[in-house]
């Protein structure tokens, strides 16, 4: 009886899938906020109600600064500060809560639709996965901050040239004023992705950064206690105020002033305290 000759070849082996590249988690992020439509109208918003307020901010000083001011006894004569109503506060909130808002959103959104397994499963790597995340949303909030930065101080000053008190970048304290503005933007979207890793949720998340970012610093503030007045001053939007602060301008430091080198320092550690905090609990928590 005839016998069959079977081939004993072992079967083909699938072609073990090169390993994702950084450019390639970079893209994979990208295209995850880009199908979030809410999260680049509320960004691409923020900037132009941003720019809005300052703008309108000096537009409606420009008939205050007409008016004669008569000189008191005991105060500085009057002196317009272009940085302080050019580069205001209520629109650097603004910006800040929508960018913190947006690293939150990179984060504990995944974590809601359960598209994180997708991700691991993916990407095993948790801590590449996490560093994209970071440089896109420095990256995309950096942008951001440099357009509202720029764009509000050249509008506003160009508004004031006509009653000579605009200012020009080479003018001392500018050029820092308008990084520091710029800069504080993803330092804190930095924060709100930290929030978002340790949190996971998104109400929770949005609060937490609310009073980080806008009343813990009404707990440091006066100036009785030199420990909680510097306390206060290394908060990301003291120290952004006091780098913004016109050198030639009348505002008072008050008690015990923050340094414009600890203020530089103080929002590189936010930043990087805020990224590792992220990549530290991505790693080590289960999904």
């Amino acid at each position: 009886m005839s016998t069959m000759m079977f081939s004993s070849a072992r079967p083909s082996e699938r072609a073990a899938e090169p390993a994702a590249r950084f450019v390639d988690l970079l893209a994979a992020e990208w295209i995850k906020m880009r199908s979030l439509r809410s999260t680049y109208w509320v960004l691409a918003l923020s900037a132009v109600v941003a720019i809005a307020i300052n703008v309108n901010a000096v537009h409606s000083d420009l008939t205050y600064i007409d008016r004669p001011h008569p000189p008191l006894p005991g105060v500085p004569p009057f002196r317009y500060d272009p940085l302080l109503h050019g580069l205001g506060s209520i629109a650097l909130d603004v910006l800040a809560l929508a960018a913190a808002g947006c690293g939150a959103i990179t984060v504990f959104g995944e974590y809601a639709t359960g598209m994180i397994r997708t991700t691991l499963a993916a990407t095993p790597d948790r801590r590449a996965v996490i560093t994209a995340k970071v440089a896109l949303v420095t990256a995309i909030t950096l942008v951001l901050g440099v357009i509202v930065s720029v764009t509000s101080f050249f509008t506003t000053n160009a508004m004031l040239a006509s009653r000579h008190v605009g200012l020009s970048l080479h003018d001392p304290g500018c050029l820092r004023a308008v990084a520091a503005y710029a800069l504080v933007i993803p330092v804190c979207a930095l924060i709100g992705l930290a929030f978002g890793a340790v949190l996971r949720h998104a109400t929770a998340s949005i609060v937490a950064v609310v009073g980080m970012l806008f009343i813990l610093p009404m707990l440091f503030g006066g100036e009785r206690y030199r420990l909680l007045k510097e306390i206060g001053n290394h908060l990301p939007l003291a120290a952004q105020a006091r780098l913004a602060l016109n050198p030639g301008g009348h505002t008072s430091l008050g008690a015990h002033p923050a340094t414009i080198t600890g203020s530089w320092i103080a929002l590189a550690a936010w930043a990087l305290v805020s990224v590792t905090v992220a990549v530290l609990v991505v790693r080590r928590r289960d999904v």
